[in-house]
């Protein structure tokens, strides 16, 4: 837990202190990005001591040969990786001749570092007395240009205090990084070229090509340049009198194969940093605060009476804007971000079920269209993976990892039957369509989609002679603690909803989009009569396991067989168990590591009245142990729903502050960039009371005890509403047409502002 280390504020993360301990866990937390690359809070100087060296390019990636003690059939032959790209920040400064250092300064007299969210600027100063006694004072001020998305911008600052001193600052480029995660130790880059100014380098297999130049600007140096293989540095040095600051400003054009010729890098690169140079600090500054003005405005979230939800929701925001901005169909939203390598760096199913509605609600529909066209783009690789076991005739089996649609996971129990992620894809186009109204995208993409989900199912389920239902046998659950097991109940109702929507949907556009309908048919060889008659054959005739008396479904087959531990009952010694107990005894536990059966009513709640989803809430909420970090969002908007707000707040709390507070203990890896689309999702359909239906947006607000007002932002069918919940009353701003709202069951039109008088 970091105890307070990162102090609390409504729109910046400080620490006040250097702990070289909670280094990589900082360079995690302080982390930028401006939604097409970014990278960790790494100082700009040399650091000797322990650190994970991390800038990333999004789209970018290296086919990591897959490594497993045990060969499957089945496997993926890779695990795409993003490649811990140049290291461009780089300014080494030496004072006198003597190197600044954190980890080997005779002392740390005083350090602060402050991420501006407003503005995503990282700033930092600190006095430090170096080993020959000159003591000096450092102010670096940092960022990734959100106007001008190819460059970086830094401006590096020292002040000697005691005396006179000779400033020697070394800004340079290093492209000769490798990743802490490669299987084999790899290095994923090769050069291409190396110039003055900037060096040029391709990854290895995927072919991908970027440039990093540098323009470095400092009165009164004379520069000398050092060239070496996949090294750009220049040197310069300054005399200063004591009180007297030497500012060096750096820009840097980080330019890829993605968006230029690979012989236009260097020419692109360089002039994406000249022209930074000739605007100059303060004028791009001044942009930047702009650009994340306008992006703040549809997404932000005032809480009112509790400083740490404040802070906390901020930051999952700002995380949020800074790895997805929607500019690019190449480009997804990877569990980390730009925060660490951890998971790859590509996509999972948190695509679809946590970070699509907070797009929607805040970036309109044209981005949050980009991720569902992302995955309409992969359905043929998707077609493949199904092949690769077995299933035919069209059927498709999105991957549970992917950065080019191909599967790269290669744990068996996660790649082969983990395949609930098949109904994640599906629920973001219902969900999509549901929230925009957009039911054109079933014609353009949808439908191909949705059909191939749903042939896989049909082959995937079988028929019980024995049970006279179908079944599902051997999967995974969203509970990555159970493995292997039979009729999980969450994965067979996704199932089973998706070759319904999939139904529904093929006479949809049968009889609004009849020319599509007949491409889409030529194209995929749709026999709309005879799969959807056995679509909906296997959905009427599915089995779902239940236990009466208890007034619950059972996550599987056996799961009250286990002995039935209550996660308050566990030793804290042994928490996380994931790092404390064997997998063995883990899979023998009763434990659930995030929303399974809970997860199933979070999506599909309107299915089923209030009781039943409090039978199931208490009983499966107080057997789960939120080590996923996907775990307490949906379990916090259950409690808001069932009017438990202690709990609502306390799990709000948990995932809201995932991070800031290292609940699991591994923020040092990197944040948990998509479970922050569920903490949003925690506070605007948990205490919020957001939903839709029928077309029309609700709200049914709660506020817990702690909160004296909550307010925020939501963009619906092209109007941004403003919603304002106080104690006694609801009050809902309209910036657009007039649009039907539904305030605590009372259907309104709204031109532009209600206020309803209630008790909350």
């Amino acid at each position: 837990m970091n105890d307070g280390y990162v102090k609390t504020d409504p729109w910046r993360l400080v620490e006040d202190r250097f702990d070289p301990s909670r280094t990589l866990s900082s360079e995690s937390l302080f982390a930028l990005g401006n939604g097409v690359m970014g990278g960790r809070a790494n100082f700009e100087e040399r650091y000797s001591g322990e650190t994970l060296q991390g800038n990333y390019i999004g789209g970018v990636y290296y086919p990591d040969k897959t490594r497993v003690g045990w060969w499957k059939n089945g496997y993926p032959e890779y695990f795409a990786k993003v490649p811990n790209a140049a290291f461009w920040i780089g300014v080494d400064v030496a004072v006198d001749g003597e190197p600044l250092d954190l980890a080997t300064v005779a002392e740390v007299k005083s350090f602060y570092r402050e991420t501006d969210m407003r503005r995503s600027v990282l700033t930092r100063r600190m006095r430090v007395v170096l080993k020959n006694g000159v003591e000096v004072a450092v102010e670096t001020v940092r960022f990734l240009s959100l106007a001008r998305r190819e460059l970086g911008v830094v401006k590096y600052a020292v002040t000697p205090l005691n005396r006179a001193a000779r400033i020697t600052f070394s800004p340079h480029v290093d492209a000769d990084v490798r990743n802490a995660d490669a299987n084999y130790d790899e290095k994923f880059w090769e050069e291409v070229s190396t110039e003055a100014d900037a060096t040029q380098s391709r990854t290895k297999k995927s072919g991908f090509e970027a440039a990093w130049a540098q323009a470095v600007e400092l009165d009164g140096a004379e520069w000398h340049c050092e060239t070496r293989p996949e090294k750009v540095r220049a040197t310069a040095a300054v005399s200063r009198e004591k009180g007297c600051a030497a500012v060096l400003y750096k820009y840097a054009g980080i330019c890829s194969s993605l968006n230029h010729a690979p012989a236009d890098l260097i020419a692109a690169a360089r002039c994406v940093a000249a022209s930074g140079q000739e605007a100059g600090f303060e004028a791009l500054l001044k942009e930047q605060t702009a650009a994340w003005a306008a992006r703040w405005h549809g997404c932000d979230i005032e809480i009112g009476g509790d400083a740490r939800a404040q802070q906390g929701i901020r930051f999952c925001i700002f995380m949020l804007l800074q790895t997805y901005t929607g500019v690019d169909t190449r480009l997804n939203i990877g569990p980390k971000g730009f925060t660490g390598e951890k998971y790859g760096g590509v996509t999972y199913w948190d695509t679809e079920a946590y970070c699509l509605p907070f797009y929607l609600a805040t970036a309109g529909r044209a981005v949050a269209r980009e991720l569902l066209v992302y995955r309409y783009n992969q359905l043929d690789k998707a077609i493949e993976n199904a092949a690769k076991l077995g299933f035919r005739d069209g059927a498709a089996l999105y991957p549970m990892v992917t950065v080019n649609g191909e599967e790269c996971h290669n744990e068996w129990e996660i790649t082969f039957e983990e395949i609930h992620r098949n109904g994640a894809v599906a629920y973001a186009i219902f969900n999509y369509i549901r929230y925009t109204g957009d039911t054109a995208y079933l014609a353009d993409c949808g439908l191909e989609v949705l059909l191939s989900v749903a042939r896989f199912w049909a082959q995937r389920i079988t028929w019980s002679g024995a049970r006279r239902k179908y079944v599902m046998l051997g999967v995974t659950g969203p509970n990555e603690y159970e493995n292997n097991v039979d009729n999980n109940w969450y994965t067979s109702y996704i199932a089973c909803w998706s070759m319904r929507y999939a139904a529904e949907s093929a006479a949809w556009v049968r009889e609004n989009r009849p020319a599509d309908y007949a491409r889409i048919c030529a194209k995929r060889r749709f026999d709309e009569t005879a799969e959807t008659k056995r679509w909906l054959e296997i959905a009427d005739g599915m089995y779902f396991g239940e236990d009466r008396e208890l007034g619950i479904f059972l996550q599987q087959d056996g799961y009250l067989d286990k002995e039935q531990t209550l996660a308050k009952d566990l030793d804290p010694a042994d928490r996380p168990i994931n790092q404390r107990w064997s997998w063995d005894r883990i899979l023998r536990s009763c434990l659930i590591k995030q929303a399974d059966v809970l997860q199933g009513l979070y999506f599909f709640g309107d299915d089923f009245d209030l009781d039943t989803v409090r039978r199931n809430f208490r009983f499966y909420e107080a057997r789960t142990v939120h080590e996923s970090s996907l775990s307490p969002c949906v379990h916090a908007i259950l409690a808001a729903r069932i009017g438990d707000l202690d709990k609502a707040y306390e799990l709000y709390l948990r995932t809201v502050r995932l991070d800031l507070d290292d609940y699991n203990r591994e923020v040092r890896e990197g944040c948990h960039v998509t479970s922050m689309a569920g903490s949003w999702l925690s506070v605007v359909e948990g205490f919020g009371g957001m939903r839709v239906r029928d077309g029309v947006l609700s709200f049914d607000p709660q506020l817990p005890a702690a909160w004296e007002s909550l307010s925020f932002k939501v963009n619906f069918r092209d109007r941004v509403l403003t919603v304002r919940i106080t104690r006694n009353a609801v009050e809902v701003a309209n910036e657009g047409a007039p649009v039907e709202l539904e305030i605590r069951g009372v259907r309104r039109l709204i031109a532009d502002k209600v206020i309803m008088n209630c008790e909350l």
